[in-house]
C-alpha cells in the first residue's frame, strides 16, 4: 500500500529492484492502444506512471480493466 512521505510530496511503495519501500513519482499517462487509424482516437486508455527516485525503476498499470 502507498503511503505519503513527510520530507516530500511523493509516494513511499514497494520497488522491485531496491527491494525495500522507496520514494516514487507517481503519474498519469494516456496511451492509445489500438493502431488503425480512426479507430485510435478512441482508444486511448489511461496509465499509472511511477518511478523509483533511488534506482530510476519506471512500470505502468493500465488503470482501466475493462
Amino acid at each position: 500500500m502507498a503511503t505519503t512521505n513527510g520530507v516530500s510530496n511523493g509516494m513511499t511503495e514497494p520497488c522491485e529492484i531496491c527491494e525495500t519501500d522507496t520514494l516514487h513519482e507517481i503519474s498519469i499517462q494516456l496511451v492509445t492502444e489500438a493502431t488503425d487509424g480512426e479507430n485510435a482516437r478512441y482508444s486511448r486508455e489511461p496509465y499509472r506512471v511511477r518511478e523509483c527516485v533511488r534506482c530510476g525503476h519506471r512500470d505502468s498499470t493500465r488503470m482501466n480493466n475493462a
